[in-house]
């Protein structure tokens, strides 16, 4: 069994694990640890994970960093913004620990903290355990147990009522190891009552070795509280990423998440949102861009609790050459759900005869007085477009490329800073002319 190793490895240094992380975090681990020892990882035989085969992920000799050990790396030199008009407060994660920057002079507004999750614990003991491992239900789900179980440190923002951060807050992921390497990170996402914050995540793997990387993302929103949670992927095709985003929204609240791959190995995204105050809205999206033998699976699952209460997820994808999506998204509208209105849209583009698109849209209401939807295109180009284009003195080629950047553009319409929307569409003009080889941002690359 794949999951004896790791069960055996947390008997083990249950003790360094608990010395080098608090005690907030420490008290979730036995609960943990007996969820994953009964579930373990999740298999192909489970509908959710029929086209992924996460098992195989852990299947291999890979390094963890179970006593905290700081990485002998200065992410100023390992990573070179490439939204050089962006202009935000910069943090930063070396794999699954917090790079604490000495000179930490960010002028944030009054009772705003940004920064780890072992410190935030001490500072604000109430906010932590009120919302720490409370979002994130591990309880069908063995990566979050995982997760759980091994993670030692992570992010932090948390906005207290009535507080608006103008300035965008940009966290680098950055993986760095000589081995192959398990990455355990968490990021913790607080806006209190009327609290508006956005934050922009980018993941760069630095080195060349295989890593697998759990990563679990809580997001509480209180009542007319706006949270933006942008991810963009610039990964190496040697890293697997497993990423859990849950989010919980309160009356009049209003949460846009957007997750943006252009480059990968293999990626699971597993995004769970709850709507339990009326008036809230949430809008999920998600674009990939794969080719080779990269993978891309989104899995989006909205819950409508309570009556009135919006929502909208737009996941596209663009694969090539051997590449494999998964998209399966579940609306769920409660019996006391009136008045929803909820719509879901899937749409690819399989550019090869040897991609592969699996698509699984999924309705399921209890409530008569609601406005649903969903709908799925699977396809290649238009040729009537490319015809049109053609006809005009276009390439064939270029026209082709800018088809591609036009049927990605309403999902970067769904970013709310319009610097990084501008530059999104470079990049992915970029990514489809070949010029975005590994990724954009590390010095590597350059």
């Amino acid at each position: 069994m794949i999951e004896q190793q790791y069960i055996d490895l947390f008997k083990q240094y249950r003790g360094e694990l608990d010395a080098n992380s608090v005690e907030g975090m420490n008290r979730h681990r036995d609960a943990a640890f007996e969820i994953f020892a009964e579930i373990g990882f999740p298999s192909l035989k489970q509908e959710e994970y029929k086209h992924s085969n996460i098992k195989r992920c852990f299947d291999a000799d890979l390094g963890l960093n179970l006593r905290n050990i700081p990485v002998a790396v200065n992410p100023y030199d390992a990573f070179k913004c490439d939204v050089p008009n962006l202009s935000t407060y910069t943090y930063f994660l070396i794999n699954d620990r917090y790079y604490d920057k000495a000179e930490q002079t960010e002028n944030l507004p009054s009772g705003v903290f940004v920064g780890s999750l072992q410190q935030f614990a001490k500072e604000y003991p109430i906010q932590f355990d009120a919302h720490y491992a409370q979002i994130a239900n591990m309880s069908d789900n063995g990566i979050v147990a995982y997760n759980t179980l091994f993670a030692q440190d992570g992010f932090v923002v948390y906005v207290p009522k009535n507080v608006e951060v103008e300035k965008p807050l940009q966290l680098i992921n950055i993986l760095r190891g000589g081995v192959d390497l398990n990455v355990n990170r968490r990021i913790l996402i607080i806006a209190e009552e009327n609290a508006h914050v956005k934050l922009l995540v980018c993941d760069h793997a630095v080195d060349d070795v295989h890593f697998v990387v759990t990563q679990v993302v809580e997001i509480s929103a209180g009542a007319s509280a706006q949270v933006d949670f942008y991810e963009l992927e610039e990964n190496s095709e040697k890293v697997t990423r497993l990423n859990n985003v849950f989010s919980e929204q309160k009356e009049n609240s209003n949460v846009v998440t957007s997750g943006i791959t252009l480059h990968n190995g293999y990626t699971r995204n597993n995004y769970r949102f709850r709507l339990l105050g009326e008036h809230a809205e949430a809008h999920a999206g998600g674009l990939a861009i794969c080719d080779k033998t990269q993978h891309i699976d989104n899995f989006a699952f909205l819950d409508h609790a309570v009556p009135n209460c919006t929502s909208n997820e737009l996941f596209k994808n663009v694969l090539k050459d051997k590449a494999t999506g998964v998209f399966c998204g579940k609306i769920l509208v409660e019996k006391d759900a009136q008045k929803t209105q909820a719509y879901q849209t899937n749409r690819n583009l399989v550019s090869s005869d040897t991609a592969q698109m699996f698509s699984k849209p999924q309705l399921e209401i209890y409530a008569d007085d609601v406005k649903c939807s969903h709908g799925l295109t699977t396809g290649q180009l238009d040729e009537d477009a490319l015809f049109y284009m053609r006809a005009r003195g276009i390439d064939k080629e270029e026209a082709r490329l800018l088809l591609m950047v036009a049927f990605t553009r309403d999902v970067v319409d769904m970013v709310r800073i319009p610097v990084l929307q501008e530059r999104l569409i470079t990049l992915i003009d970029k990514r489809f002319r070949g010029e975005l080889m590994r990724c954009g941002n590390c010095a590597v690359c350059k």
